[in-house]
């Protein structure tokens, strides 16, 4: 039996499939989702912050007050100078190996790269691999965009 959190990732994502119309972002109120699922808004959080991500392509923004609502935006690239901003903004100057990976898969997920390079930059930037550098998470920073530039070129 899936958990919640799965049940409810699959709903928002079904959201999108739904409205591809609609600049690739999804509106959801925070209380009603937690009704319709019988859960706490703590649970709907939960997902938003660990499944919609920015390094799994997502942008949350969330407006306060009556009406208020949580915008979930499907980051899109459009053009090499857009996925060279995000891929930065997503990387940083450091990167954790489960970071990383989540972002690997998105690129995977939304065909910005082929299932074979996406395995063979996971094997590139994990721990093992990056045994004797003292700082792993800023080596694997650095590997990991300039393996994608140059895919991406």
């Amino acid at each position: 039996m899936a958990r919640l959190s799965d049940i409810i990732e699959e709903f928002i994502k079904q959201m999108f499939n739904e409205n591809a119309d609609t600049d690739n972002v999804v509106f959801i109120q925070r209380n009603e989702l937690a009704d319709q699922f019988r859960c706490a808004p703590s649970q709907i959080n939960y997902v938003l912050t660990t499944r919609f991500t920015y390094e799994r392509g997502y942008l949350i923004e969330s407006k306060r007050g009556g009406g208020g609502h949580i915008a979930i935006k499907q980051l899109e690239y459009d053009n090499s100078n857009q996925r060279e901003e995000i891929i930065n903004q997503s990387i940083g100057d450091t990167i954790t190996y489960h970071n990383a990976h989540a972002l690997l898969n998105h690129l995977f997920e939304s065909g910005v790269i082929e299932e074979r390079e996406c395995e063979v930059m996971k094997i590139a930037i994990n721990d093992r691999s990056l045994a004797s550098a003292d700082n792993k998470n800023k080596l694997r920073a650095d590997i990991l965009k300039a393996m994608i530039m140059v895919i991406l070129s």
